[in-house]
């Protein structure tokens, strides 16, 4: 990604939501971006395992767990998974797993923290839904920009 999200807000100002929440980074890859693709799930991540082995094509894929700290949504395998398919990136409104191992695959990947606890495989949930966390809607298809600095969400 060659677009720094402070540059891309000092040009777009209000017109482009920037994301409050404190995600912290665990991937390889510290700057991603690309259209945005959606899950929601809650303590559960078998949709998002069934979603990162479809082809991301550069797509990012944003996990609204709720905001749960008690399962992890994503582990080393399913963000090999993530990998193999092309996804840019994850974005993740829970916690992940093995955060030590993701920070050598060559993907984005922000997530609130990590708990080794696993998550539950039932499959409840939506996908391609809009999102809203943190203030800021997260649409399909919408243009997704996170480095460093935070996360900037196309309105």
């Amino acid at each position: 990604m060659s677009v720094v999200t402070a540059d891309l807000y000092d040009e777009l100002g209000e017109s482009i939501q920037s994301v409050p929440i404190q995600f912290s980074r665990y991937g390889a890859h510290a700057a991603f971006d690309g259209p945005i693709r959606t899950v929601r799930c809650f303590e559960d991540n078998a949709l998002l395992k069934a979603t990162v082995s479809t082809p991301g094509e550069g797509a990012v894929l944003v996990v609204d767990g709720g905001g749960s700290l008690e399962r992890a949504l994503m582990g080393d395998m399913i963000a090999e998974i993530a990998v193999q398919n092309g996804w840019a990136g994850v974005v993740i409104n829970g916690v992940i797993r093995d955060g030590v191992a993701i920070g050598s695959l060559e993907l984005g990947v922000k997530a609130l923290g990590t708990n080794p606890r696993k998550s539950t495989k039932t499959g409840e949930g939506e996908v391609d839904v809009p999102l809203d966390f943190g203030g800021v809607t997260f649409r399909v298809g919408a243009h997704l920009y996170s480095d460093e600095d935070g996360i900037l969400v196309e309105r």
